[in-house]
């Protein structure tokens, strides 16, 4: 019930152009992302690969867009950069569930509005997308935890490393059975 006003107030706030591109390869994310920005006004478009990103990007560049960062078949500042080019007034919102310093400040310089770490919910979306320049969004009412996020490293590291714990320990620089016993716990929250 309280979600409802907020949706209707931002539905006014989005402008005469209410395209929004969504690029992500997490089918489910993306697709409940996808329902809940309909919600609030969007008219979305989603791209679940670098490719289909791009060349929505090139044919409709939209107003709006959500890009994930790393996707099976490259970067999302590919579409980010393709995005800048079609459509300058663009406003870029860069997802990612590794987040670090380097790839936010590449976003930005490249031409991102925003940066956020997944789990990033709608409402947080919405508020980075509709920020005004000069203004930052509100923070998250709940960002992932320190060790949340050295969990998600150490997963995604692991996955990257087809799951064979010598090598992920190797490339963490910690001891094999270290790693064993993180892996072998319930994710944080």
């Amino acid at each position: 019930m309280k979600d409802m006003p907020q949706a209707q107030t931002q539905k006014q706030d989005l402008g005469p152009d209410r395209s929004l591109l969504l690029v992500d390869d997490d089918e489910s994310f993306v697709r409940r992302l996808a329902r809940a920005m309909e919600k609030r006004g969007f008219e979305v478009e989603v791209a679940e690969s670098i490719a289909a990103g791009r060349a929505v990007a090139t044919a409709r560049p939209p107003a709006y867009a959500v890009i994930d960062l790393r996707l099976e078949d490259g970067n999302g500042l590919d579409v980010v950069e393709v995005l800048r080019e079609r459509r300058p007034d663009s406003r870029i919102v860069v997802l990612t569930g590794y987040g670090a310093i380097a790839t936010a400040v590449a976003a930005v310089k490249i031409g991102a509005t925003d940066y956020l770490s997944k789990p990033a919910d709608a409402n947080d979306v919405t508020a980075a997308l509709l920020a005004s320049d000069d203004e930052l969004p509100p923070p998250p009412e709940n960002p992932m935890s320190a060790d949340r996020v050295r969990w998600e490293h150490i997963q995604r590291v692991y996955e990257l490393c087809d799951r064979n714990v010598s090598e992920t320990a190797r490339r963490l620089n910690m001891h094999r059975r270290t790693l064993q016993r993180i892996l072998a716990k319930r994710s944080p929250r």
